[in-house]
């Protein structure tokens, strides 16, 4: 077993960083004596896990953790280990409850899951949507460094506009998500289609990066402001339907081995 764990260690060591590296350095990053480095890459390398570059003294992943991260994407595991919780979510709250994840600058759509009397939504399941736009899209671009998301929106022409609401501009796409970072989950009042709403929260990988977005829509006839007021209907507030969205997306990372950043 520890030299399981040390195995799976050095390979996530590899995954984690940019280009190859050093045996001394995976031995340095890891707090392990050099020759059992040494091995457990020899091992990883003879396995296809690793790849060894000679000339540069490297070692760097290998073909079959590419081959094994392609079966893991063949096998759908996000969507199936999602599928249960947003079902018992709109078990909860009796709303519609989707899965996102973030596609260059728009919101993907994976699952979506309805209550009883499901409301037509304009987010179905591979719907992509302007992620400025939508709360599962700005639920992943809070947690993303401010470099990534100024490479997300060059310009204004990337800031497609559907209602009239909604951010215009990067600075103010900035100040949004600084609030809704804070706060812990996004809200969208209109963005998308009048009359519609969303609250959506991040789930995270096992690096504390978000990897998809669990959000709530709903129609939305009570008021215009979100902060502390009535959602949908006028059945529970804000606040309290995030929570529950919350609940769920943890639960979600959860489930992947994630952390929650």
């Amino acid at each position: 077993m520890p030299a399981l764990r040390r195995g799976l260690a050095v390979l996530k060591l590899l995954a984690s960083r940019p280009g190859p590296l050093s045996a001394a350095a995976v031995a340095r990053e890891l707090s392990l004596p050099r020759s059992t480095t040494y091995h457990l890459l020899a091992e990883l390398a003879e396995a296809g896990f690793a790849t060894h570059f000679p000339e540069e003294r490297r070692y760097g992943l290998g073909v079959a953790a590419f081959e094994l991260g392609s079966a893991y994407l063949r096998h759908d595991p996000l969507e199936r280990l999602a599928r249960p919780l947003l079902r018992r979510l709109v078990d909860q709250v009796g709303r519609t409850a989707q899965l996102g994840v973030l596609h260059g600058a728009e919101a993907l759509y994976l699952v979506r899951e309805q209550p009883r009397q499901p409301q037509t939504i304009v987010s179905d399941v591979g719907v992509r949507l302007p992620a400025h736009l939508t709360a599962s899209g700005r639920a992943v671009l809070a947690r993303l460094p401010a470099a990534q998301v100024r490479a997300l929106f060059p310009g204004p022409a990337v800031f497609v506009d559907r209602t009239g609401r909604g951010p215009r501009d990067l600075p103010s796409l900035r100040r949004l998500l600084a609030v809704e970072r804070r706060r812990g989950w996004s809200v969208e009042d209109g963005y998308v289609t009048a009359g519609f709403a969303s609250v959506a929260a991040a789930a995270f990988d096992h690096g504390r990066r978000p990897i998809a977005a669990v959000a709530v829509t709903f129609r939305h006839v009570c008021d215009r402001e979100p902060a502390g007021e009535r959602a949908g209907e006028c059945g529970l507030t804000w606040p309290e339907l995030a929570a529950e969205v919350v609940r769920t997306a943890d639960a979600l990372t959860e489930r992947i081995g994630g952390h929650r950043a």
